[in-house]
């Protein structure tokens, strides 16, 4: 359930959130990312590998933002059976494109832990990957377990829950075009 209270708050389910970041910064920041992505790979022909299904909405934006020469894919990764984490990383929906001698750039939405990515780029390193970037519209620096460095990254964030462009509570609120903070 999903109910409007007032301008600035919204609720989800049993949790209030409050605006966090505008749809406006969100945009200046993609259109600036995609910049540098154009910049730094130009002429690489980079394969997009977008994690699902919450860097779906930014990948979308950011990639019309990089009009080169590139592929776009798709994965999917759990490390979680029921509630619990396994420590393993499984590609639930695996990428359909070779990426040996390939620049990669992994779309995500969030990198908090770190430890899902930590994970899949020793798979791509595995699989031959020439070189290998990070896309994120968020990160939330206290969280992080992991040495992982962002190359492209939207915002810093404090470690607070957060939904919104494509980020959800309970698969609720992915379509607010704002990230909005659990208040």
């Amino acid at each position: 359930m999903i109910d409007q209270v007032g301008q600035d708050e919204v609720v989800v389910h049993d949790k209030t959130f409050v605006p966090y970041i505008s749809p406006e910064e969100i945009d200046k920041r993609v259109k600036e990312l995609g910049a540098a992505i154009v910049r730094d790979c130009g002429d690489k022909q980079p394969l997009f590998i977008v994690v699902l299904n919450g860097a779906f909405m930014f990948a979308s934006d950011l990639i019309k933002e990089v009009p080169i020469d590139c592929q776009v894919t798709f994965t999917k990764l759990a490390s979680y059976q029921g509630q619990k984490s396994t420590g393993v990383v499984r590609e639930v929906a695996a990428i359909d494109i070779d990426v040996k001698d390939r620049t990669v750039i992994v779309v995500e939405d969030i990198v908090d832990t770190g430890n899902t990515l930590h994970h899949y780029l020793k798979d791509l390193k595995s699989r031959g990957a020439k070189e290998i970037k990070i896309a994120s519209l968020l990160n939330k620096p206290e969280a992080l377990q992991h040495s992982i460095t962002i190359d492209y990254l939207g915002f810093k964030i404090d470690n607070k829950f957060v939904i919104g462009y494509g980020l959800d509570y309970d698969y609720k609120g992915r379509n607010f075009k704002g990230i909005y903070q659990l208040k």
